[in-house]
């Protein structure tokens, strides 16, 4: 088997310090996101830029060839190299990617905050994902949720992004910020693909966004094999009709103790007595 490819640790600063007048007058000192730009070149022909805080810019960029289906393996890259001096990260693949001008020709901006894009029809070959049989149970999602609420992150320290999980059960394996969901989701599809591939399949995953589950993330969550999705936010009319034709699990509105499972319910063991008293409406 070919060997994983080369990939530079390009880390940028997630945060940069400003000054804002808060509601008394006062001058304050305050960290806020890093946004930058990150143009993709492929074999040396442009490709798409990315915003993003740049914290695994490699990642992102092998995620999204991935996400994108412009390579269908990690062995098809042999390197990615980013330099924030001139914003751009050079993909070199073994054998180029065939077609790569009309199956790149048609560009959809998503819903992504950041802005998204997707090439092709975002509809294309979904019913050709074949999920995994897998499962979680009611006290599992609450470990996830609480995992997530005690984690260190930028958005405790800074606000303004969107953060993304992969779990193996209440198993927190990698978290990701990005300004935007669908750049973090890319991150982890770019690192599962680094890690060994018999022990990151995604039969006993569950993947985790703070943001709302679009078509785009139900549809990228199927194709890196996780047939699992919690969002702290809710879930959008495509978003659900994707997950229902996938047999995929949305559970969305997951805070505390509250959820809502808005599909796949089979994969899903509920465990009511966990949930607390049921608060009533009062007259």
């Amino acid at each position: 088997m070919s060997a994983l490819p080369y990939l530079t640790q390009a880390r940028a600063p997630l945060t940069r310090e400003v000054s804002a007048i808060n509601e008394f007058g006062q001058t304050d000192a305050i960290s806020i996101p890093a946004e930058r730009a990150l143009t993709v070149y492929v074999d040396k022909r442009e490709l798409v830029t990315l915003m993003t805080l740049g914290a695994q810019p490699e990642l992102l960029v092998l995620g999204f060839l991935r996400n994108q289906r412009l390579v269908q393996s990690v062995q098809e890259v042999d390197s990615i190299t980013v330099d924030w001096e001139v914003g751009a990260a050079a993909v070199k693949t073994r054998a180029g990617i065939s077609d790569i001008e009309a199956r790149t020709s048609k560009r959809v901006v998503t819903t992504g905050c950041g802005q998204g894009s997707v090439f092709g029809d975002l509809m294309a070959d979904v019913d050709k994902l074949v999920l995994p049989q897998a499962s979680l149970t009611q006290s599992q999602l609450y470990g996830i949720v609480n995992a997530i609420r005690l984690k260190e992150s930028t958005y405790k320290s800074a606000g303004s992004v969107h953060g993304c999980a992969l779990f193996r059960g209440e198993e927190l394996l990698v978290f990701v910020e990005d300004v935007g969901r669908h750049n973090a989701i890319d991150t982890i599809a770019g690192w599962m693909w680094m890690q060994d591939a018999h022990t990151m399949s995604g039969e006993d995953k569950v993947f985790y966004t703070t943001g709302r589950l679009t078509s785009e993330m139900v549809i990228k969550s199927a194709q890196m094999g996780v047939p699992i999705v919690v969002s702290r936010s809710g879930i959008t009319q495509m978003g659900h009709e994707v997950a229902q034709r996938l047999g995929l699990c949305t559970i969305g509105r997951a805070t505390n103790k509250r959820f809502l499972c808005y599909s796949g319910a089979h994969r899903f063991c509920f465990q009511p007595e966990l949930a607390g008293e049921r608060l009533h409406a009062t007259t």
